[in-house]
Order: structure tokens, then C-alpha cells, then sequence
């Protein structure tokens, strides 16, 4: 019963997270600059804003990861050396 427990606060922490670190407006963000660009180069005419725009995407999603990978590494941090260690060789010695 106590392992169930353990599973299961283990997997809302998991999913917990994963929705503190999902990027949902980055990605929106991303689109739409994407949209933005194609209406610029095709629609309107403008091809110099529209491939200046189109630039910005990868930017967005660059930062974007970078922020994410922060805040994991902090995540991870916060648990401790011991823990971590701790936590590997549980794993290692169930093999």
C-alpha cells in the first residue's frame, strides 16, 4: 500500500512537472509569428519583413528551451545530491 502511495505522489510530481515547465503561449508565439511572416511575404508583398519575421520562431523556441532547461536543472538541484544518488542506486541495485 505504501509503495502504491509512493507511486503515485511520484507520478503527480512527474506530471506537475511537466505542466510547470510546457511552453503552451511559446509555441502559440511561435505560430503566429509564422503566420505573420507568410502574410508579409505573400499577401502583402513585403518579402524583406516577411523573412525578417519568419527569423523570430526559432528565437522564441530557443529561449524558450533555455527557460525550460533552467527551470529543470533547478528541480533537480532542489532535490540534493544525496537524493539523487540515492535514487540511482536504488535503481542500479534492482537490476
Amino acid at each position: 500500500m505504501a509503495t502504491q502511495e509512493k507511486r503515485s505522489t511520484g507520478q503527480e510530481q512527474t506530471v506537475q512537472a511537466a505542466e510547470d515547465t510546457a511552453t503552451d503561449i511559446t509555441v502559440l508565439a511561435a505560430a503566429t509569428s509564422v503566420v505573420l511572416a507568410l502574410y508579409q511575404f505573400f499577401v502583402r508583398g513585403n518579402r524583406m519583413q516577411g523573412i525578417f519575421i519568419g527569423l523570430w520562431p526559432p528565437t522564441i523556441l530557443a529561449f524558450a528551451s533555455y527557460n525550460n532547461q533552467k527551470r529543470i536543472e533547478e528541480a533537480v538541484m532542489s532535490l540534493g545530491p544525496n537524493r539523487i544518488v540515492n535514487s540511482i542506486e536504488k535503481v542500479l541495485s534492482n537490476r
